[in-house]
């Protein structure tokens, strides 16, 4: 595999964006990162969407709880309203988030009811204000996560113009999922698979600004189609790439900074032992094997690796040790069918 450039992107700051991983409900909570972070040791990790008046009614510990292993990571908030996401922004500071990030990409019907996410497309003035209101009030850089366009909005007027009101309130780093999203009509799954992608209008927004760092999302899944991608793009983000096979983060993260790839075997027993800490601490042991299932894909035994953590990692008395001992036997029987 052909070495991409090692030139950090334009940014802010020190963190190498270059590769992270998207933000994802029900999916990419503590257990996933850490998980994630074994594989891409530099990769940048983001929590899951929380919205800033559930930090504000529940308080941050809540939500914001984390390894330290996981740093870098960004914090993705939801909202509309200028003063209540800087309230989120300050709440959450001693949390040590790397960057805050505003949704403006998530189309589901829950979300736009709270005039949040993907339907904000439609209102820059009042993205311009929520974003400038949180820069005011944080610490480390704000950055947007949003699509090319909304419903019937002009994806070459409609996300200039987006992009231009929010950089002219200081907002430097976009994450651009490369899909419009149907508000009305298509599920959120259906959002993600069904309106086509276009990379070009991305590239052509990164080529009319480019002193602002864009980086590209969606339907990046295979590793020589992302490095593709890497030469034209301040970098990507990887989504249910990541979770489904991950092991394209740790090809990833190697390529990238020229390191030698980490064994499966070892990334397993690690979070063997992470699960057994966890545990002991009223952690299920499910909740953590269930972000592991596709470390194996694609190899000899990864069925029986995907069945055994997702079946017998269910009840109270299930042990972590069963993730090393299916490990040790995956390792053996590869070991045995290359020789």
């Amino acid at each position: 595999m052909e070495k991409v450039s090692k030139n950090k992107a334009k940014q802010p700051d020190s963190i190498d964006r270059r590769l992270s991983v998207a933000p994802m409900m029900d999916w990419t909570d503590r257990h996933c990162r850490y998980f994630h972070r074994l594989l891409a040791p530099q990769a940048l990790l983001f929590t899951e969407m929380v919205t800033a008046e559930a930090i504000l009614h529940a308080g941050p510990h809540r939500f914001c709880q984390h390894h330290p292993a996981e740093t870098p990571l960004a914090l993705q908030l939801g909202g509309s309203e200028p003063d209540r996401l800087a309230a989120a922004v300050r709440a959450v500071q001693p949390f040590g988030f790397a960057e805050i990030n505003l949704n403006v990409g998530c189309p589901s019907d829950r979300v736009q009811s709270g005039r949040f996410g993907a339907c904000l497309m439609a209102e820059p003035g009042l993205v311009a204000d929520c974003v400038a209101a949180m820069q005011e009030a944080a610490r480390v850089p704000v950055s947007v996560k949003c699509r090319i366009g909304i419903d019937d909005m002009d994806p070459q007027a409609g996300l200039d113009v987006f992009i231009d009101q929010l950089a002219e309130r200081g907002v430097q780093i976009f994450y651009i999922h490369a899909r419009k999203a149907w508000l009305k009509g298509l599920s959120p799954k259906e959002n993600r698979e069904i309106p086509p992608l276009d990379y070009g209008r991305v590239a052509a927004l990164r080529a009319r600004r480019p002193d602002l760092a864009i980086y590209l999302n969606g339907g990046l899944t295979e590793r020589q189609q992302i490095h593709q991608h890497l030469a034209g793009f301040d970098g990507v983000m990887i989504g249910r790439a990541a979770y489904r096979t991950p092991w394209l983060l740790a090809e990833l993260s190697a390529d990238l900074h020229g390191c030698e790839l980490p064994g499966r075997h070892q990334i397993a027993h690690q979070m063997a032992a992470y699960a057994d800490r966890q545990m002991a601490e009223g952690v299920r042991l499910h909740d953590i094997t269930r972000h592991m299932l596709g470390l194996y894909s694609g190899l000899r035994g990864a069925k029986i690796w995907r069945r055994e953590l997702g079946e017998a990692t269910r009840g109270a008395a299930a042990d972590p040790a069963l993730i090393g001992r299916l490990a040790d036997w995956l390792a053996d029987q590869n070991e045995a069918a290359a020789a």
